[in-house]
């Protein structure tokens, strides 16, 4: 294959109709990496026969050792294919440009598919024959649909239906017809997702312009009554009503978004035989020999079509009469792709036929070397024979040039809709938006990037860091001449250590001496420098031109361009270097032109893990909002072997967070520093790029710490209530000082309102951000209760153009409210009462005010009237004395603070409601203070009174652990199915469904497992299947463990059944006493000492 240069590939980017930007999505052992590795031995950077071996993109030791890709890794190829302008002209040779990003499959590593997406085009999607559609299939279809990229299917490894499965061609047909039903169906339920909620727009939108001309109409009524021009009125009004009312809502063809191999989006491979093809390929090859035209084959090739074999006419099912022949795809083309199969790995002990074989090169005038026709390798002659016949790179590049768009039409298409839900979309210039949509490059035109992720690279692999040529500079000479003298007087020193009257350490110290001179005087030491990590944004050029030395604004994830200049305000930075990424190396750029994907150098700390670059602040874009795959669930506190490394550490750390787009650094407030990964494979490869890449230094990490969640339930062993003269959950709080008492009342939230407020704990974060807008116009000081930091850790969700208005979510709410039928005199109005949520409140718990004299803030309905009351305002209380509206905002406040650590073991509490019923406060007994002056003493008092009073109350009802929980899939055959079954059970998990994929011998597992009980499982479940089953885990929520920490026996049956001890063990318990002694929390019902007696000697 010939080497292309970079020069040239630089050159083609010029032209950016020939560019295609694209990435290969699939799930995990898929073949993604197999195929990339055909497709760049096209530009002869690794020989054709390793492709699919050497897995050229997966550049780290640790991807190669365990055969999967873990960082998405870019590389630009060029391919000629002829192409006629016109069908009466010859075929002219056109060199295209192909921006390939091969991405991960592991669920773990799902930040970055989604951050390759958001770069590209179009996208190659791999599904497995035999596995089929699997769980990161469905998500990567869906990353596609988000991202608005035009995708094609790759149905790859089919030689294992014919290796493994033993099929025949008519079994494989049908088996890849259900499979493309299958993906098809995911994509179906995507577009009938979207139309249902553009239906429920557009519904509210027609009963918007009813009512406006509702309004209208009764306005014109009452003018009517003064003005005499009756007529004309009512013609109008009939006219506007109308038009109002009569757009009908447009239906939308979804034809356009299935695939389907007559309209050449779907690709039969086999990655690892080198061999790939489509439903044109055969049109072309039977075209003259049929005689049918080449557009008439290729929609008759696949199907319910059959070819005659006597009068050689296509006939569909319906006119075959009881014949049995064959369908035209399995007759002309799996027929042959057999037949090759049998011919070079069939017959005799799987030798091939070596007749066959050659009756196979002659039909197809193909030519094969002697050498591999002698060679007793059949693998050898079987891919020789496909390269020939139907390679891989030609049907996939042909395939990506001729149905994936070029960046001008891609951007005209994809990016009015990623504007249009950017932050302040309102506010962008309209000169930034046209650069965008029409694809201007001038130099003159805004420039507007997107750095999806940054990507650490040793310094020493930078261009600029490299020797080029084969011939060393003066200087490099000068530099190797030093380090072998300084070798050579080391070997020196060891050999005269043996000399008498110390002439060995004479030597070694002239020696040394005149070394050390020599090196000093030529600024040169012999210590090798350390080679320390840059970081080059991961980048994507939508308009304008970008050179080396322009200076750009870095927009941060939050920018708006409604408030461009608010902190932290946009830094200008200056374009230190550009890149063209090639995989495992990077090639020197001057300039990129808009729709190329490339490196970009000097972002290092002012870029976290992505942002927008724009050549203007003002009426600024900001592309920021990549959505993750994963949220990172797995916690692990680090810490330094060697104490005096800890500020490497956190250097590294810091260095982590930026190059990964998953993982998060974070210090607790016990000084612990903890690293937040998607999973456990994804914090091996964290734990060793900290410690070999960018801390370098020992590194050793504690137990994971595992998310629990505290709730409560009402059951009907529940321990009787503490307060018999209130019901159960009430608590009357007296502060220490006797001066204020609260009564309040804890109770569980129905099932329905707590799902419903985590879905929809976007909405909230809007609500409290605009009371805040509100607060600040008035000019109000803090309270006590926004020292609460809002959670900005899920930032996207406030940016979802989709969120609800408030009343919308009081509706909503109100609807859970009512699907509890047996207590709704209980929840009656409870909605309007809302004063806050928590924790940080977001959460799934509600505060509540039953007083008298409404006391705290209605907060829902404050948001939604936009009124704020001012008699609720502490500060602004004119009166010398104290009434309860005066705690009103450190009532609030004690609720975070009551619902973020609860009582069980410190973790979050959810659904629990809040009833604050009475506040009472009485004289102080110092008459010479006034209540004013001792506002600061109590409100430590009643802050720390509620909160215990709510846990009080929690602890009432019988309390629940809430355990993390992955979602897991298997795909395991029979043999192994009870060895899979035996690992889930022994780690407490539950089997969902468990399915035969139809046509193979695999079933897919699904199954819950907890979080807790995870670590250790993936390399469980290989070493008892011997590699058979691979499961995937991905976050699922939290899931109630039913079992009260708190049982003991207490009835004669439990005690005879488990003993005065309890043999059987509480699980839930054993969770509460885990995360308890790794928070230093008293464990109660701990024995320290057992059989003292015992102890005394070493005797057993």
């Amino acid at each position: 294959m010939p080497v292309v240069t970079p020069d040239k590939l630089v050159a083609l980017q010029r032209n950016a109709e020939d560019v295609r930007n694209i990435c290969i999505l699939a799930h995990v052992d898929h073949g993604k990496t197999s195929l990339t590795d055909a497709l760049i031995a096209t530009n002869g950077i690794i020989s054709p026969k390793l492709a699919g071996k050497i897995r050229y993109l997966d550049s780290r030791p640790d991807e190669q050792l365990r055969g999967i890709t873990m960082e998405s890794s870019a590389i630009s190829l060029c391919f000629s294919m002829a192409r006629r302008n016109a069908p009466d002209e010859q075929p002219r040779q056109k060199d295209y440009l192909i921006n390939l990003i091969d991405s991960p499959g592991h669920v773990d590593f799902s930040s970055e598919v989604s951050t390759a997406s958001r770069l590209c085009d179009g996208a190659v999607v791999l599904v497995d024959a035999v596995e089929g559609v699997c769980s990161q299939t469905v998500t990567v279809l869906r990353q596609t649909w988000i991202e608005h990229l035009k995708p094609i299917l790759v149905i790859n490894k089919i030689d294992r239906l014919i290796t493994e499965l033993k099929m025949t061609p008519g079994e494989a047909y049908i088996h890849m017809g259900k499979l493309l039903e299958q993906v098809n169906a995911i994509l179906g339920s995507f577009f009938q997702g979207e139309r249902m909620e553009e239906d429920l727009q557009w519904r509210e939108r027609v009963e918007e312009r009813v009512a406006a001309a509702a309004a209208k109409e009764r306005e014109k009524m009452l003018l009517r009554e003064v003005d005499a021009a009756d007529g004309v009125l009512n013609d109008d009004i009939a006219s506007e009503t109308t038009a109002s009312t009569n757009g009908e809502f447009e239906e939308r063809d979804d034809e356009d978004l299935y695939f389907a191999p007559e309209k050449n989006n779907v690709i039969f491979s086999s990655a690892i035989d080198g061999w790939a093809f489509t439903v044109r390929q055969f049109a072309t090859l039977y075209e003259k020999k049929l005689g049918i035209k080449r557009s008439v084959l290729e929609k008759i090739l696949w199907g319910d079509y059959y070819l005659d074999p006597k009068t050689k006419r296509v006939l569909s099912s319906k006119h075959l009469k009881g014949r049995a022949l064959k369908p035209m795809f399995v007759q002309l083309v799996l027929d042959n792709i057999w037949a090759v199969y049998e011919a070079a790995t069939g017959g005799v002990q799987g030798k091939g036929d070596p007749g066959m074989v050659e009756k196979i090169t002659k039909s197809l005038s193909l030519t094969i070397p002697p050498h591999i026709l002698r060679s007793r390798d059949p693998r050898a002659l079987l891919t020789t024979l496909f390269a020939a016949w139907l390679p891989l790179s030609t049907a996939v590049l042909v395939s990506v040039i001729e149905q994936l768009p070029a960046p001008p039409e891609a951007q005209s298409s994809r990016l009015p809709a990623l504007i249009d839900a950017s932050p302040g979309a309102s506010h962008i210039d309209q000169l930034v938006r046209n650069a965008m949509i029409n694809f201007k490059t001038a130099r003159s035109d805004p420039i507007v990037a997107f750095v999806s992720k940054m990507v650490a690279v040793p310094a020493s692999e930078l261009p600029q860091n490299k020797r080029r040529g084969g011939m060393l500079t003066a200087e490099e000479a000068r530099d190797m001449a030093r380090k072998k003298r300084a070798e050579i007087a080391k070997a020196q020193a060891a050999s005269n250590e043996d000399l008498p009257n110390g002439l060995g350490g004479i030597t070694e110290a002239l020696t040394m001496t005149k070394l050390n001179g020599d090196e000093e005087a030529n600024g040169f030491s012999t210590e090798q420098k350390e080679d320390t990590e840059q970081l080059i944004g991961f980048a994507r050029l939508y308009s304008g031109t970008l050179a080396v030395g322009d200076s750009i604004y870095v927009l941060p994830p939050k920018f708006s361009p409604a408030s461009p200049h608010a902190a932290p305000e946009p830094q200008r930075v200056k374009v230190a270097a550009l890149y063209l990424l090639m995989g495992r190396g990077l090639e020197p750029l001057t300039s990129v032109p808009a729709g190329v994907v490339f490196g970009i150098g000097g972002l290092e700390g002012h870029i976290l893990k992505s942002g927008t670059l724009c050549s203007q602040l003002e009426g600024a874009v900001n592309l920021a909002g990549v959505s993750m795959g994963s949220e990172p669930i797995v916690r692990v506190a680090l810490e330094p072997v060697n104490p005096s490394d800890l500020n490497k550490m956190i250097n590294g750390l810091r260095m982590l967070e930026q190059s990964d787009p998953c993982a998060q650094y974070e210090v607790l407030e016990s000084g612990e520093h903890v690293i937040l990964t998607a999973g456990e494979l994804h914090l091996e490869r964290c734990l060793k790029d900290l410690r070999e890449r960018f801390a370098r230094c020992e590194i050793q990490a504690g137990e994971p710490i595992v998310p629990y969640r505290e709730s409560i339930t009402s059951t009907s062993d529940m321990s009787p209530s503490k307060n018999k003269d209130f019901p159960r959950g009430t608590v009357l709080g007296v502060t220490t000082s006797k001066q204020i008492s609260v009564r309040l009342r804890t109770r569980p939230l129905p099932l329905s309102v707590t799902e419903y407020l985590e879905k929809n704990s976007g909405a909230t974060r809007k609500f409290y951000a605009e009371r805040k807008a509100a607060d600040e116009s008035r000019g109000s000081d803090k309270s006590a209760e926004e020292m609460i930091d809002v959670d900005r850790s899920s930032e996207d969700n406030t940016r979802n153009n989709n969120l609800l208005s408030v009343a919308d979510f009081k509706q909503q709410l109100t609807g859970a409210f009512d699907e509890d039928k047996e207590h709704q005199d209980v929840w009656a109005n409870v909605v309007d009462n809302i004063t806050a949520f928590g924790p940080k409140r977001t959460g799934p718990n509600l505060l509540i005010d039953t007083t008298q004299s409404r006391i705290c803030r209605r907060f829902l309905q404050e948001v939604q009237e936009g009124t704020l009351d001012d008699n609720h305002d502490s500060d602004n209380a004119p009166s010398s004395t104290l009434g309860p509206e005066a705690f009103a905002d450190k009532i609030s406040y004690a609720f975070q603070l009551a619902t973020a650590q609860g009582p069980l073991c410190h973790e979050p509490i959810q659904g629990i409601a809040v009833f604050i019923e009475d506040v009472t406060v009485s004289p102080g007994v110092d008459e010479d203070t006034s209540g004013r002056d001792n506002l600061g003493r109590l409100t430590g008092e009643v802050i720390k009174t509620v909160r215990d009073s709510i846990q009080q109350g929690f602890l009432d009802w019988s309390p629940r652990l809430l355990l993390a929980m992955y979602s897991c899939e298997i795909q395991a055959s029979t043999e192994v199915l009870g060895r899979v079954y035996a690992v889930l059970t022994r780690r407490h998990g539950r089997i969902l469904s468990e399915s035969l994929n139809e046509g193979t011998p695999f079933f897919t597992i699904s199954a819950l497992l907890p979080v807790a009980s995870s670590f250790g499982f993936s390399d469980e479940i290989r070493k008892r299947t011997s590699g058979a089953a691979s499961p995937q885990l991905r976050f699922h929520g939290f899931e109630i463990l039913d079992e009260d920490p708190f049982w003991v026996p207490s009835t004669e049956e439990e005690l005879e059944d488990l003993g005065e001890l309890a043999d059987k063990e509480n699980i839930a318990k054993a969770h509460m006493d885990k995360v308890r002694a790794r928070k230093g929390l008293m464990i109660t019902g701990r024995k320290m000492v057992k059989d003292a007696e015992k102890q005394k000697t070493l005797k057993r």
